[in-house]
């Protein structure tokens, strides 16, 4: 008998008698993966370094009832989190109930007390499926989106919060109270054929597991791991390149395509540096910056990349002042006489810089000469806050946000502060417009949670979303863990195909 032979003799006979055969290398963000509930056909997992997929195949008869048969992906978590996960089945199916989403569970046991967020392949249902106790009979609620494709399933206590989407949509959702899971559950991915005789597959992108801020924590004093990722703005999908628990913010993309300018935050002497990161070799090198070593998450960059404008607190008694300085680092040249000044945007030809100023209690958008030359010229004058200024690349417009009409919206006007309006309305927070590089599209950050009008905080769910500058109904690409810092600066790739962000998540430990 050959050896593979039989390994997979010792395979079946183990499957005959534990609950879930765990014989598989960890993959991914989750610890291993195995059959539940001794499926006729074995299933298995793999995860794609190279694209960050994973790939579930499983067989199994059912999800429902008493005892279930699929396949999981799993990692052990405590406390609260926030699972993530974009899904495509592959192939057009034998069963139309086939179903994937994300799940967690009490134990590997098929009977487990669970919840999970499904999605069928043959009628779209998508629905919050939870069994309460060992052996009881699965209950459901169905969500208000059929065919969705984006699901997030919400650990809060006892507490399950399912949303869901088709991609570009904005999310549904459906929970379940007073679930008793245990401290310690199996949380991940899962993959179901509904049909014993024939496995299936499915794709799942966009993985995150998300450990959120503590609900106790002090804004500005306790902080949370960044993740710096890439988004394709066409398709949606994100990419991790690095991760780090101490925390970054804001990052730019300079001219040439090559590298992100970021700063970092949180608490320390490293706080408020800024970082040089190549994207070929995946370093991190320190931007001299003087005796300016307390910048702020207002960082920007020239049209041609040349010159570097910073914000930063190390002088006027920790008040926000902008500064100038070559773009590989150099002496700080102050530009505003007044604070506090946070800077959004170099004009196009490079001889204005936009930003806003605090004065008098009031927030609003100025512009001055780049050289430092000559006085602050007041845009905006509208009572409450208006902030995150932009070029277009044209130089005739500037893109603003703005709470003038009740909640946070996106604004234009001319470059001279004339002919100002609105040009989102909906029921979200919206700031910091970034306009492509082609002057076609507008991206922003878009506040899911409820949150102040004139505050932008961290650690809130948020979706970043694509507009075009003709009008039009904005467009989730994004669905996000961050806020404050996520995507605070120009951020567009160079070629217009991609956008950097950093999105927000504590330690993940058991």
């Amino acid at each position: 008998m050959s050896l593979q032979r039989l390994f997979a003799r010792v395979r079946w006979f183990l499957t005959l008698f534990l609950p879930a055969a765990v014989l598989a290398a960890p993959l991914g963000v989750f610890e291993d993966h195995a059959d539940i509930g001794k499926p006729k056909l074995a299933g298995h997992a793999t995860w794609n370094a190279a694209s960050q997929e994973y790939v579930l195949t499983a067989g199994g008869v059912n999800m429902w009832e008493k005892r279930d048969e699929f396949h999981m992906a799993w990692r052990k978590l405590r406390g609260d989190f926030i699972l993530q996960a974009q899904v495509e089945f592959l192939g057009k199916g034998v069963d139309p109930h086939r179903k994937a989403g994300l799940i967690v569970r009490s134990s590997l046991e098929d009977d487990s007390p669970y919840v999970d967020g499904a999605l069928h392949a043959g009628d779209g249902l998508t629905s919050l499926q939870f069994r309460r106790s060992g052996g009881a009979i699965t209950e459901q609620l169905e969500a208000a989106v059929k065919g969705a494709d984006v699901v997030q399933l919400e650990r809060r206590g006892n507490t399950y919060i399912f949303s869901a989407a088709r991609f570009g949509e904005r999310f549904v959702t459906r929970e379940i109270a007073d679930l008793g899971l245990g401290e310690t559950v199996y949380a991940g991915l899962f993959m179901c054929s509904h049909n014993g005789d024939v496995t299936q597959t499915a794709v799942f992108r966009n993985v995150r597991v998300i450990r959120p801020a503590k609900p106790d924590f002090v804004p500005y004093r306790d902080y949370i791991g960044s993740v710096l990722e890439l988004l394709d703005v066409n398709t949606g999908v994100r990419r991790v390149i690095r991760q780090s628990r101490e925390p970054f913010e804001a990052p730019n993309w300079t001219p040439d395509g090559t590298a992100l300018i970021y700063n970092t935050s949180g608490r320390g002497e490293g706080r408020g540096r800024l970082y040089r990161f190549d994207l070929a070799s995946r370093q991190a090198a320190l931007i001299d910056t003087g005796f300016a070593i307390r910048n702020n998450n207002d960082h920007v960059l020239s049209f041609d990349g040349t010159m570097q404008g910073i914000s930063d607190q190390s002088t006027d008694q920790n008040q926000s002042t902008i500064f100038t300085l070559p773009a590989g680092g150099g002496a700080p040249k102050r530009i505003t006489p007044q604070t506090p000044s946070y800077l959004h945007s170099w004009s196009p030809d490079g001889k204005y810089l936009l930003y806003t100023g605090g004065r008098n209690g009031e927030f609003d958008i100025y512009r001055i000469a780049s050289d430092g030359s000559g006085t602050e010229q007041r845009l905006t004058s509208a009572a409450g806050v208006d902030d995150g200024p932009e070029y277009t690349p044209d130089g005739a417009h500037i893109y603003f946000n703005s709470e003038r009409s009740g909640r946070m919206q996106i604004w234009r006007m001319r470059a001279d502060g004339s002919e100002q309006r609105q040009v989102t309305e909906d029921q979200h927070n919206n700031w910091f417009p970034h306009i492509s590089p082609d002057g076609k599209w507008i991206a922003m950050i878009s506040y899911v949670d409820e949150v102040k009008a004139s505050e932008h905080p961290y650690y809130k769910r948020v979706y970043l979303r694509l507009m075009p500058t003709a009008g039009g109904t904005p467009k989730v690409i994004a669905y996000v863990y961050g806020g404050q810092g996520t995507i605070n600066v120009p951020s567009w790739s160079p070629d217009g195909k991609m956008l950097a962000f950093v999105s927000n998540t504590d330690e993940l430990t058991p």
